[in-house]
């Protein structure tokens, strides 16, 4: 079999949600998206389930596995419904849903519901991606009400720079959340991971934490709080062939890098067709053998290459370590110029294998 795989830590998700909960007393919903960003959205909200105030997915597709599953938390869906037929999924497996915009409150209004629903109510503050413009926010919230097919309403809004600690605009977004909701009784949610790790200040009766769940931070420098956090995800493989090679020689694809001292090269199963990022370059560091090492070249579709020059005890059959406790997700993405949130969920074909720690 080929030795690619994701060992998943359940334990490690589960520690991670209770520090979003610790750090900011308030009841949170994991955000278990895209298939819990790559880790296995059924499996995470299994192990969460027990203590997990709801879960948050994208869609009804994605809540709809949930409940086949057996899961019979809360469930939130964050971009709402795509068709207004989908009201009637939605009362029929108790799911939650966003309204963030005026259509949507319209479907609402005209439907026929066999009982009411809970609507998270959005207001773009300022990220201008989804969500209802503060003028029309009051209103939306009073015909919510007048409709008589609500049961209860929760206030959110969505932050487009928490990641950023010294940037002005999470709390320019923050008044402007502050001014559309006055005089509006009901539960508020703002804070996502970058949110609840680093904006400490901002009120929130509800939290989202996404990323955060899984290990890594979404933050470029160092934050106290996402130091406590535990990696959930450790990709891995093995050393499939050794070469020794001479100086000068190309190594892989394009030849972009090439030998400038006699190195032995190690090949490892693992390529972009897993998910492993194309764009990382020569330096992205793995562990081997139990050491820190390099990759070499190219990526390609299926392999890769490693520098084992340092690291003498490693050899056919070595493990490898591509990102997870020793090699920090956060750090493969800033060597490849991304984020841990897209390497997480481009995963693919590699067996995810579960384990308790």
């Amino acid at each position: 079999m080929r030795p690619a795989r994701a060992l998943i830590d359940l334990q490690a998700l589960r520690h991670n949600y209770r520090i979003a909960r610790e750090v900011t007393g308030a009841k949170a919903l994991a955000v278990i998206k895209a298939d819990a960003y790559g880790h296995g959205a059924v499996r995470c909200a299994q192990a969460l389930e027990a203590e997990a105030d709801g879960f948050a997915v994208a869609c009804i597709e994605e809540a709809l596995e949930l409940r086949a599953a057996g899961i019979k938390a809360p469930v939130l869906l964050l971009e709402g419904i795509f068709e207004a037929d989908e009201l009637a999924l939605i009362v029929e497996h108790d799911f939650w849903t966003v309204v963030h915009s005026l259509w949507q409150l319209e479907a609402i209004e005209q439907a026929a519901l066999s009982k009411p629903i809970t609507v998270w109510l959005k207001l773009d503050s300022g990220m201008h991606r989804v969500g209802l413009h503060p003028k029309d926010y009051p209103a939306a919230y009073q015909r919510l009400l007048a409709s008589g097919k609500v049961a209860k309403i929760v206030l959110m809004s969505h932050f487009a720079r928490a990641d950023e600690l010294h940037e002005q605009s999470s709390a320019d977004q923050v008044a402007v959340f502050e001014a559309a909701r006055q005089g509006l009784a009901a539960e508020v949610s703002l804070r996502n991971s970058p949110a609840v790790l680093g904006w400490p200040q901002i009120h929130s009766d509800w939290v989202r934490p996404g990323i955060m769940l899984y290990g890594a931070t979404p933050f470029e420098e160092a934050n106290a709080v996402a130091e406590r956090l535990q990696p959930v995800m450790t990709l891995e493989s093995k050393v499939i062939c050794v070469r020794e090679l001479p100086a000068g020689e190309p190594i892989g694809y394009g030849a972009k890098f090439i030998t400038d001292k006699p190195m032995r090269i190690g090949v490892v199963a693992m390529g972009y067709a897993d998910g492993y990022p194309r764009q990382a370059p020569t330096g992205t560091p793995v562990l081997v053998a139990g050491k820190r090492s390099r990759i070499l070249g190219r990526v390609s579709m299926d392999m890769l290459c490693i520098d084992l020059t340092e690291v003498p005890e490693a050899d056919l059959g070595s493990t490898v370590e591509l990102w997870g406790k020793n090699i920090l997700a956060s750090e493969v993405a800033k060597w490849a110029d991304t984020i841990p949130y897209q390497i997480f969920c481009n995963l693919r074909r590699v067996p995810r294998l579960y384990s308790e720690g």
